[in-house]
């Protein structure tokens, strides 16, 4: 394992659009972290990915664990869950997509490795390392006293391009299970913990809305769909309460910058041995059960 004052060894685990687009290129310019691998189920998409970033490709995952000291996952949430445990155990340190896994079985799986391991493991929830998101939150919570929220997340990704050929992604729930987890998260980073699902719908063409209670008592809702023809996508989010509206205004940080904030963070848990992070596998796990009951309660209705 490398040292702390050498670049941090880090293996990527997939070759898809994301990889190629934020962890490959964030982990070559990171002057902290070296990409050192990618393993990928087509040797040839491994390949591309690795050569622009000076990286082996390995024929294995085992090869993979062999000649790294973090592990990035830019996978499906069921291969995710299945292979982060084994890295952790390994003692790798991890970056995670979201959602965490595809049930909250597997998300506890990853918890339980993590902290058996002790090893720094942070999910790419990509806004909230984002300078913008963090003042917003740090002035909402100094603030108090919200009685509500709203956010709505509407674009088209589903529609064409890159995420069009993505299996997990094209699924029936498909606008839910990835950009849910990164607007629940908002809202709840904001207004406190989730506690209840009290309304969902699903359109048929995966257009939600969703009306939840907060255990601060307040209540927000959320209208998510990745199917609608909108540029540039509308993302918004406020609170409201007994100070006004409070909008989440500003520029949009770039994915790219933002997963050098969230590599900063790993690189500070692992050099000061601490395993807490507000964005830590313990939240993945928290998202994960909010959306079964999101989808439970979507199902409910006649």
């Amino acid at each position: 394992m490398a040292g702390m004052d050498e670049a941090l060894r880090v293996g990527v685990v997939g070759a898809g659009p994301w990889a190629h687009r934020v962890h490959a290129p964030g982990l070559y310019a990171h002057p902290a972290t070296r990409l050192a691998a990618v393993w990928a189920r087509r040797p040839d998409a491994a390949k591309a990915l690795a050569e622009p970033h000076d990286a082996a490709v390995v024929d294995s995952f085992d090869e993979l664990l062999d000649s790294v000291d973090a592990v990035a996952f830019a996978v499906p949430p069921a291969v995710q869950a299945e292979l982060a445990p084994v890295a952790a155990r390994t003692g790798r340190h991890l970056v995670l997509e979201k959602p965490l896994a595809a049930d909250p079985d597997g998300a506890r799986a990853v918890v339980d490795a993590v902290e058996e391991s002790g090893v720094a493991a942070l999910l790419m929830l990509t806004r909230r390392f984002s300078p913008e998101v963090q003042d917003w939150l740090a002035g909402v919570r100094e603030l108090g006293g919200w009685q509500g929220g709203t956010g709505r997340w509407l674009a088209g990704g589903l529609l064409a391009g890159d995420y069009a050929a993505s299996q997990w992604r094209q699924e029936r729930d498909g606008a839910l299970i990835d950009a849910g987890p990164h607007a629940i998260d908002l809202l709840d980073a904001a207004l406190g913990d989730i506690e209840q699902v009290r309304y969902a719908h699903r359109s048929d063409d995966d257009l939600w809305q969703v009306v939840f209670g907060h255990a601060t008592g307040a209540t927000s809702t959320l209208s998510l769909s990745l199917r609608v023809p909108v540029q540039p996508a509308v993302v918004e989010f406020a609170v409201y309460g007994e100070h006004g509206l409070a909008p989440l205004v500003g520029r949009r940080t770039a994915a790219r910058e933002c997963y050098a904030h969230m590599l900063d963070d790993l690189l500070a848990m692992i050099r000061e041995g601490r395993s807490d992070h507000p964005c830590g596998v313990r939240r993945g796990l928290h998202l994960q059960q909010v959306l079964v009951q999101v989808r439970n309660a979507a199902r409910a209705q006649p």
